[in-house]
């Protein structure tokens, strides 16, 4: 357990007030991603089969919540991580053409979690996926992307402050990009953590490319990214690797990098045999959804998810997430949160 006490914290909002908050923040910012991306919803599934190379492998370390299913023989299902893998999949089901995609309600459960004011072992987000073209597979591509959702952001933000005046603005109007690349070049002493937290604060709101791949000063990677979902190898036009990235606040109330979203291109077949190959897994291309993308059954795409939890913690200017989310604490951090007006639901 970790848990970070704002010197002198207290809500703008009742909780009676923030319930309400919450269900305008979720209702306005899903109708604006929606139409912002040209996306339709679509239901999605809470488990899937194990087995299947269906679910998002996170890091390829945190175990996935799994049960015997009765009526298959006891064969085992499994709580989904993300929905990652899934959307593209459906992309194609669907037969949604290039310029359009879908999102859902992605509710997960993360039992390996390490409990702080961000994390919950209760994981719920906006996942998100659009069919492209070949020549849409670029690094500028991305960044419309970003820029599009990052002015979602922006007029959530505003319409908080239209009901909530005691909630002002705090986001710069423009979201800068720096590849993980440059940031390790700029402070190579520092964790990736920890230069996340640098350029966050300078800019306010930041888009980090480039995660899942070794850098070439350290040989270390900046964060881990599953090798079959995101494409973190492929060069772009600058000689940088990497069509992926997450976007980064900088949280004032406990002043460190707040990540909102992951998203990336995802990859094509090239990109998935290297990534397997890097990764040490290429077994994995046995599995029918690796199958699927091997033998162009699925449409290429790009996609990500975004944190609903953490879009309302941000947006209603909340010291801990437990304060826009029900999920279950340990005692000693309930008990600190209570003595020190932070109101867990």
């Amino acid at each position: 357990m970790i848990l970070t006490i704002p010197e002198g914290y207290q809500s703008s909002l009742t909780l009676k007030e923030t319930e309400k908050a919450i269900k305008f923040v979720k209702d306005f910012f899903q109708q604006n991603l929606s139409s912002e991306l040209r996306l339709r919803r679509v239901t999605a599934p809470l488990f899937v089969m194990q087995g299947t190379g269906i679910n998002d492998d996170l890091n390829g370390t945190e175990r996935a919540v799994s049960f015997p299913v009765k009526e298959l023989g006891d064969a085992k299902a499994e709580v989904v991580h993300s929905l990652a893998k899934w959307k593209r999949m459906m992309l194609g089901k669907y037969d949604i053409p290039a310029g359009y995609g879908l999102y859902t309600d992605m509710n997960a459960i993360r039992a390996d979690e390490e409990l702080t004011n961000l994390h919950s072992m209760y994981v719920d987000q906006w996942d998100w996926e659009a069919s492209i073209t070949k020549e849409q597979r670029s690094l500028e591509f991305l960044k419309k992307m970003v820029r599009k959702i990052y002015s979602v952001l922006l007029r959530t933000e505003f319409m908080v402050y239209e009901y909530y005046p005691s909630i002002k603005p705090i986001l710069p109007e423009e979201i800068t990009f720096i590849h993980t690349e440059e940031l390790e070049a700029l402070y190579p002493n520092l964790t990736p953590f920890e230069r996340e937290s640098e350029v966050a604060k300078k800019y306010g709101a930041v888009f980090i490319i480039g995660i899942g791949g070794k850098l070439p000063l350290s040989g270390e990677r900046h964060d881990g990214r599953a090798p079959d979902y995101d494409d973190w190898t492929s060069e772009t036009v600058d000689g940088k690797k990497g069509l992926n990235g997450d976007i980064i606040l900088w949280n004032p109330i406990l002043e460190r990098a707040f990540e909102v979203s992951s998203m990336g291109v995802r990859v094509d077949k090239e990109a998935l045999k290297r990534q397997l190959k890097e990764a040490g897994q290429e077994d994995r291309e046995k599995l029918m959804w690796h199958q699927m993308l091997l033998q162009d059954k699925m449409p290429l795409s790009i996609g990500g998810g975004i944190g609903q939890s953490r879009i309302c913690m941000f947006l209603l200017q909340k010291a801990h997430i437990g304060e826009v989310q029900a999920s279950i604490w340990p005692q000693e951090m309930i008990d600190q949160c209570d003595k020190n007006g932070i109101t867990l639901i």
